[in-house]
C-alpha cells in the first residue's frame, strides 16, 4: 500500500503543477486591457485553477500520509472540478465560434460587425449600463493615442494591421467616407448618414467611436481571440488532468486492494 500511496502523492504533485497554467491563463486575461474592462472570463478561470491547486494539495497530503478520507475527498472534488473545467472549455468554444472581421476597400486592417457575434457575447456589451462602464474603461487607455504616434501619413495607416479594438473604437467605419487627417481625427463628409456609427463618430479624443457598434464588435473580436488562446491552454490542461485523475483512481484502487490483501494475510479473514 505504501508504494501505491506514494504514487498517488506523486500524481497529485503533477496535478498541483497543472493548476499553474490554468491560473496563469486567468491572470493573463486579467492583465489584457479589454478583458480588464469587461471582467467576464478571467475570474472563473482563476477560481477553478486555485480550487484544483487546493484539491491537488489535499490529495498529495493524503497520499504520502495515508489519510484515506482525504484521498476520497480528492477523488470526488477533482472529478467535480474536471467536469466544471470541461464545461467552461465547451462554453468558451460555443460563444466564440461565430464572428470575424471583414476587409474594407483599400485597407489592410479588418472591420467588424456586431451582429456576427454570439447573442451571449452581444448581451455583455449592448445594454447602456454595461457599456457605459466598459466605454469609460476603454477611453482611459492609450490604445488610440498610440496610433497617432505610430502613423502620420494616411497610406501608412491604411496599410497598418491594427487590433480589432483600435479598428472599431479609434476611427470611423470606412463606409462612412471620412477624410483622414490623423488616425483619430477625420473630416466628416457632407452626407454621413450611411450608418448610425457615422453619426456617433466624434473627433473629441475622449469620445471618438467609443459609442459605436463597431467599437463593441471590435471589443468582442479582441475577446474572441484572447479567449480562444486561453481555451487552448485549458484544453491541453484538461486532457492532462483527466489522464492524471484516471491514473490516480487506479493507484487508489490498487492501494485499497493491497490493504485488504494484507489484512487477509494477517488473519483477518472472516471465514477463518
Amino acid at each position: 500500500m505504501g508504494l501505491s500511496n506514494n504514487v498517488i502523492g506523486a500524481i497529485n504533485f503533477v496535478a498541483m503543477l497543472l493548476s499553474i497554467p490554468i491560473i496563469g491563463a486567468g491572470v493573463w486575461l486579467a492583465t489584457e486591457a479589454d478583458n480588464s474592462c469587461v471582467k467576464i472570463l478571467q475570474y472563473p478561470v482563476i477560481v477553478i485553477g486555485v480550487l484544483i491547486l487546493v484539491v491537488a494539495i489535499s490529495g498529495f497530503i493524503g497520499g504520502f500520509w495515508r489519510i484515506s478520507w482525504l484521498l476520497i475527498f480528492y477523488l470526488i472534488a477533482m472529478l467535480v472540478l474536471i467536469i466544471l473545467l470541461a464545461c467552461l472549455v465547451g462554453f468558451i468554444y460555443m460563444v466564440t465560434v461565430n464572428g470575424s472581421g471583414h476587409p474594407a476597400p483599400s485597407r489592410a486592417y479588418l472591420e467588424y460587425d456586431l451582429d456576427s457575434y454570439s447573442g451571449w457575447l452581444r448581451r455583455r456589451v449592448q445594454s447602456s449600463y454595461k457599456w457605459d462602464r466598459i466605454r469609460a474603461c476603454l477611453s482611459s487607455s492609450s490604445m488610440c493615442a498610440e496610433l497617432n504616434q505610430s502613423y502620420r501619413m494616411a497610406q501608412d495607416f491604411f496599410d497598418a494591421h491594427i487590433t480589432p479594438l483600435q479598428s472599431g473604437c479609434c476611427k470611423p467605419p470606412t463606409e462612412c467616407g471620412h477624410t483622414f487627417v490623423s488616425p483619430t481625427y477625420w473630416i466628416s463628409p457632407i452626407n454621413a448618414a450611411v450608418d448610425t456609427d457615422c453619426l456617433q463618430w466624434s473627433n473629441e479624443q475622449t469620445n471618438l467611436c467609443y459609442s459605436c457598434n463597431s467599437c463593441k464588435a471590435g471589443l468582442l473580436a479582441n475577446l474572441k481571440r484572447e479567449w480562444r488562446m486561453a481555451n487552448i491552454i485549458l484544453i491541453v490542461t484538461l486532457v492532462a488532468l483527466i489522464s492524471v485523475y484516471v491514473i490516480g483512481c487506479c493507484a487508489f484502487r490498487n492501494a485499497k486492494t493491497d490493504e485488504l490483501f494484507r489484512k487477509y494475510k494477517q488473519g483477518d479473514n472472516p471465514y477463518n
